[in-house]
């Protein structure tokens, strides 16, 4: 019903752009018009199903595989476009699945914090990014499968879904962090061959990238080419002392120099606190996932996208499930973020606001 919902408010925020584009002339402040459920990144990823990386500039490398790879197979049945959108939104039904699964394990089958975790995960502002053609659906959906492998100790599981989400978005690859810590635990008492599978699942994730990455080193002579096409200042950016960027876009906010940049400070903090209850309240492995995405985003020269690489650190999305407990707040809670996820999705499709 979450997932439903989401979806439900996201064509929502559709029909009233192409209302404003229609009747009131609102446009892209670059001059195109909005492109809806396949713009931003997602028109790389089409032009990705449809022609391949070979013939496409560079900057197509920075997309990782695993999407385009997916709905290349639905492509000759349905089409590229609607393909993509099959394949993403699927994933998020998944992980929707997964997150109430998951959470049901490690809080002992506590129902309400479980549906609210997967209302969160559906409803909260940067999700609409979960009905477009991004890959962040893939790579929630299979950080999620690999913590509910990794502790239920089903290693074989681990490995594979860890492998994907490296295949899937860069930030794939810090679940090899959550995965190390996972497969510490006790290791003393296992057999070798338990052994032999926990480093499996410990590497699985950098694998998946290393993948790629290799395939790029054979194709392009450049194994770094996709991480490096991100550090441009229009995109990520170069790295940066997080401390000293979230300074700076505090000063942006208060100032008002840079407000669409200053935009981005609370979310910061918002994480931040949400990182510090993940710490005290959930496993060691979850803190320490969230804590290197959070780190990687904030590091960046370019805050743009910073909700939703937040949002790929599920674990928050877990955090914030289990503090709000009463009803009330509950409810509160869960309607801002549906008015929020509205506004968000309705300034993106503008080219108001860069998801």
């Amino acid at each position: 019903m979450s997932w439903a919902a989401a979806r439900a408010a996201v064509l929502g925020a559709l029909a009233l752009t192409r209302y404003l584009v229609t009747n009131l002339g609102a446009e892209d402040p670059s001059g195109r018009p909005p492109s809806g459920l396949v713009g931003w990144d997602a028109s790389w990823y089409l032009r990705i199903i449809d022609s391949g990386y070979h013939h496409l500039p560079w900057e197509s490398m920075r997309f990782f595989p695993l999407l385009p790879l997916l709905a290349k197979v639905l492509d000759p049945v349905l089409g590229a476009r609607l393909a993509l959108l099959v394949v993403v939104n699927a994933a998020a039904l998944g992980a929707g699945i997964l997150i109430e699964r998951l959470a049901r394990f490690e809080t002992g089958g506590d129902r309400a914090v479980a549906s609210r975790a997967a209302w969160f995960l559906a409803l909260l502002p940067p999700a609409f990014v979960l009905a477009m053609g991004y890959a962040e659906s893939l790579l929630i959906f299979f950080s999620i499968a690999m913590f509910l492998a990794l502790r239920r100790r089903r290693w074989g599981w681990a490995v594979a879904a860890g492998a994907l989400a490296g295949l899937s978005r860069p930030l794939g690859v810090l679940l090899v962090v959550p995965a190390l810590i996972e497969a510490m635990r006790d290791l003393g008492r296992v057999r070798a061959r338990e052994r032999l599978a926990r480093l499996a699942a410990a590497v699985a994730p950098g694998l998946g990238g290393l993948t790629y990455l290799t395939w790029s080193w054979v194709a392009q002579g450049d194994p770094l080419r996709p991480l490096k096409l991100q550090q441009d200042f229009d995109r990520r950016g170069g790295f940066e002392n997080p401390v000293t960027r979230l300074v700076e876009a505090a000063h942006q906010l208060l100032d008002g120099a840079d407000l669409g940049s200053g935009l981005h400070f609370p979310w910061a903090v918002g994480f931040l606190v949400l990182l510090v209850v993940t710490f005290r309240r959930w496993p060691a492995s979850y803190g320490a996932f969230a804590g290197a995405v959070l780190l990687a985003a904030l590091s960046a020269g370019n805050l743009d996208s910073l909700e939703r690489y937040g949002l790929s650190a599920f674990p928050l999305v877990l955090a914030l499930a289990g503090i709000l407990r009463p009803a009330w707040l509950e409810r509160a809670a869960l309607v801002l973020a549906a008015c929020g996820l509205t506004t968000y999705a309705t300034l993106a499709f503008l080219g108001a606001y860069v998801p």
